[in-house]
């Protein structure tokens, strides 16, 4: 299957680019979503896997964040031909607020807007252009709601808060801890995000979203966490607890992983021990 990864460069497109052995579409190799001309090319493509957005929450972004996800990804769903594949990336955030109603967060969970920034609007406005497109056109989809994907350092790749404090612990600089580091949240390694693509891949499923992320046995405190990247570095972290940050929106997030692992038969099959131990240099296999 010819595969294309829309920002194939970045933090998980580097390592997804790799697993399917696919093309990459980015800034970084001389094209752009919002390039009429560069988008041309999805059409060649049995899958596509879009990745690229602009990750900017701050508001003086808003109109940038608004033209990247919204309208790049409008440039690459015009552009896929009949019965290919659409894997978009959106986000667990679209739910804001909501998402603290939920011992562990289904798909029906509100997606109303509640102070999400202009990132996650943008990903939720996205998500409905990706279900016109795909109708209208008759190709595959699915959208992805993610919930912390973590990957092993690439260079040149701004790590999320799991990369960040395993960095810190490697460098023995200080953490800061949101919420004092009560926060519970579920982690998904890269590779089992890969897997979940395949699934949709190998399916009869026309149109799918789901929430992916690693539900509740890969879920644990912020405290936990850092405790958890101790064990399987060896190494000591240094937590800043006399300086903690703000407690996050929403407070507390599990991936209910029901209905991919209904309609899919997906479950991540990487366990925190040995996802994290990744982190720190080690191999999956080892």
């Amino acid at each position: 299957m010819k595969t294309l990864i829309t920002g194939g460069s970045g933090y998980l497109g580097t390592h997804l680019k790799n697993y399917f052995a696919a093309d990459d579409m980015s800034r970084r190799t001389g094209s752009d979503v919002l390039g009429n001309f560069d988008v041309e090319r999805v059409a060649e493509y049995d899958m596509v896997v879009h990745l690229a957005a602009l990750l900017d929450k701050d508001p003086e972004a808003a109109e940038n964040v608004f033209l990247t996800n919204v309208e790049g990804t409008i440039n690459v769903l015009k552009h896929m031909k009949p019965d290919a594949i659409f894997v978009f990336a959106s986000t667990k955030d679209v739910y804001g607020r909501f998402a603290d109603n939920h011992d562990e967060v289904p798909e029906s969970c509100q997606a109303i807007y509640a102070g999400q920034s202009a990132l996650e609007w943008s990903k939720l406005i996205a998500e409905r252009y990706v279900d016109y497109y795909a109708n209208a056109k008759g190709f595959r989809s699915c959208i992805l709601r993610l919930s912390t994907v973590y990957a092993p350092p690439t260079e040149g790749n701004e790590p999320n808060f799991v990369g960040h404090y395993a960095d810190a612990i490697n460098k023995g600089e200080r953490i800061r801890l949101p919420g004092a580091g009560r926060p519970h949240r579920d982690l998904l390694h890269v590779n089992d995000l890969a897997s979940a693509i395949s699934a949709f891949a190998d399916s009869v499923i026309r149109h799918g979203t789901y929430n992916l992320g690693g539900g509740k046995s890969n879920s644990l405190s912020l405290t936990e966490l850092v405790g958890k990247m101790e064990e399987v570095s060896g190494l000591q972290a240094i937590v800043d607890i006399e300086n903690p940050l703000p407690d996050p929106v929403p407070m507390n997030y599990v991936t209910d992983l029901s209905l991919i692992e209904f309609e899919l038969g997906w479950k991540p099959q990487i366990g925190l021990d040995q996802g994290l131990a990744t982190l720190f240099g080690r191999t999956l296999e080892s």
